[in-house]
């Protein structure tokens, strides 16, 4: 079947309503890779000429170049379009999640429509780049993937809308508090732990970190600009974790108020300038060539009805985790790691891990 992607599109206009080709993103973010408008416009699939009239055609609309260019020296981006390039970088990242849970709707709905459809399973999860990869290896699963914070998917589960949920833990002796708070949706008797993966959670910084931030605690120093993640986040959750066995006051902290949704978001400010350091995994760092000074690490894992175990929607999503060409992808991932991945345990022996120091 047929597979729905959403992704935005810009669009602007002058005050008479005149509106530019937003392909204008395709060619920007060439240039930015190439530094020669024939390259870039070769990876745009467009032809020189249209790539100059366009660049052409933008630069009078702002009354600026967007793009310097010198014959034998080649092409880089000017401020006003590194400016509008980390902008397309920031939406996108923002909006990620959303866009995929539309998506995954769309698809599920249209699967619906279709004789001999697949199994269909219903994964409610926190997002992350691991778990982003599950629908390009579900060939033989319907896999509606919905995006929501950690305790919402297991809430989620608890009452019956949705099948699987995804959630993640630090790795060191988790808190009383968090404890709890996994201990009120987690049913011994009624749910298992499916295994799938950790990760280093740690601070994303400019390359070569010109501030030399090290740890939490340099986060409370008044030179340092900090980007958050949303307060219902298990990032969030993790960090303030970190912050409260320092003994550091989060209004010490510049920004900690100040949010973004995604770890790719996090990245996308921190790389556009607005923010010295953020807290996310390395992965978004690397994605924006960014410095990341690991923190700690955690496990992201899913949790089911034992029942629901034997139904072949769960089992089939079983199967893919446990498989060789999925495992690869997640290794690829820089401080991803596929542990015991698809290993089934009790909720006893998930909390036995922090009993003992972790496994």
């Amino acid at each position: 079947m047929k597979k729905v992607q959403v992704v935005p599109t810009w669009s602007f206009r002058d005050e008479s309503g005149n509106q530019l080709d937003p392909q204008l993103f395709k060619l920007l973010r060439a240039l930015e890779s190439h530094r020669k408008l024939t390259a870039a416009a070769r990876e745009a699939d467009i032809s020189y000429r249209h790539g100059w009239n366009l660049l052409n055609k933008w630069a009078a609309f702002f009354g600026t170049p967007l793009v310097e260019l010198q014959k034998g020296k080649g092409a880089w981006l000017t401020p006003l379009g590194e400016k509008l390039l980390w902008a397309e970088k920031r939406v996108i990242a923002r909006l990620e999640p959303q866009l995929d849970n539309l998506a995954s709707e769309l698809n599920m709905e249209i699967s619906r429509t279709l004789e001999g459809v697949r199994p269909q399973l219903r994964l409610h999860a926190s997002h992350g780049y691991a778990v982003a990869l599950l629908p390009r290896f579900a060939d033989q699963l319907e896999l509606d993937l919905q995006y929501v914070s950690a305790e919402d998917a297991l809430a989620a589960l608890n009452r019956g809308s949705c099948d699987v949920a995804g959630f993640h833990v630090p790795m060191e002796m988790i808190s009383d508090k968090l404890a709890q708070t996994y201990s009120n949706y987690l049913k011994p008797r009624g749910h298992k732990i499916i295994r799938f993966i950790s990760r280093r959670q740690g601070l994303i910084v400019k390359p070569e970190n010109p501030l030399n931030i090290d740890s939490v605690v340099d986060l409370a120093s008044h030179e340092v600009r900090f980007i958050n993640r949303q307060k219902d986040s298990g990032t969030r959750a993790l960090l303030d974790e970190l912050l409260v066995r320092q003994g550091i006051s989060a209004a010490a902290i510049d920004g900690y108020l100040s949010e973004e949704f995604t770890h790719s978001a996090v990245a996308a400010y921190v790389a556009s300038g607005m923010a010295d350091v953020g807290f996310g995994v390395e992965a978004a760092a690397e994605q924006f060539g960014l410095g990341f000074v690991p923190v700690t690490t955690e496990y992201y894992l899913m949790v089911c009805h034992q029942r629901a175990l034997e139904q072949e929607a769960t089992q089939r999503l079983i199967q893919l985790i446990r498989g060789d060409a999925f495992q690869q992808a997640v290794a690829e991932l820089p401080g991803y790691r596929p542990d015991h991945c698809g290993e089934v345990i009790s909720v006893e022996e998930m909390f036995d891990w922090y009993q003992k120091g972790s496994a």
